[in-house]
């Protein structure tokens, strides 16, 4: 019975295990799906003229504006934060009590147990103190470029632009997405926006290879973290 328990057990695991690598594989190819892109088909040029609207302006920059337009975001993300808190306090209280008359049996009392002072029956005290602090700190800097595509131009005229790229170094592929929505006044005239001026923006930085396996704790250990009850 002991060894079907073990098995049991074993099999267990090792089911948990698979459904946690496949759900995060899952969440990672859902997050860098590529977005499927409405093309809006070309206007025809008007007779007599060798211009059409879907070329752009005559006069205006050459800047993302449609969809399937080409805009370069310049990522620069810097975050730092710090918690400091301290407590202290303290109680303390203390209750005596005795007889010193009552009717001449204080004395009796003595007589029985030489020990027993009437004049001190009862003496109590209570101390309590406590004192404790935290702090915590967090600082993340991200300096990156990444091309994206307009995926939708809302009624308002703002570009709903969605990006990713992958980046493979020594069998460590790194990768990196950003979405979200821009107004055309924040385009430069060179086709780049700031992500601080990306509204909604959602940057995902990540990575997959040996060194990103090496920082992760084993299987075992994730596991026993979540059922252990202490």
């Amino acid at each position: 019975m002991k060894t079907i328990g073990w098995i049991i057990s074993a099999a267990l695991l090792m089911f948990a295990v698979g459904c946690a690598g496949h759900t995060q594989t899952q969440m990672q190819e859902e997050t860098f799906a590529p977005q499927q892109v409405e093309i809006v088909p070309e206007r025809p040029a008007t007779n007599g003229s060798l211009w059409t609207e879907s070329n752009g302006a005559l006069f205006n920059d050459l800047k993302a504006r449609r969809v399937g337009d080409i805009l370069t975001v310049a990522i620069f993300e810097r975050a730092s934060a710090s918690k400091e808190a301290s407590t202290s306090t303290g109680r303390s209280s203390s209750a005596s009590a005795g007889i010193d008359n009552l009717f001449g049996l204080e004395k009796q009392i003595a007589t029985i147990n030489s020990a027993i002072d009437p004049s001190k029956l009862i003496g109590t005290r209570y101390d309590n103190q406590f004192s404790g602090s935290g702090s915590t700190s967090r600082r993340e800097d991200l300096v990156a470029t990444i091309t994206t595509r307009v995926v939708d131009v809302l009624p308002n005229g703002n570009l709903r632009i969605d990006g990713h790229k992958s980046v493979t170094v020594n069998n460590e592929q790194q990768l990196i997405r950003l979405s979200g929505i821009v107004r055309p006044t924040d385009v430069s005239s060179s086709n780049v926006v700031d992500s601080s001026q990306v509204l909604d923006a959602q940057i995902v930085y990540t990575g997959k290879g040996v060194i990103s396996d090496k920082q992760k704790q084993g299987w075992l250990v994730r596991i026993l973290d979540n059922v252990w009850p202490f």
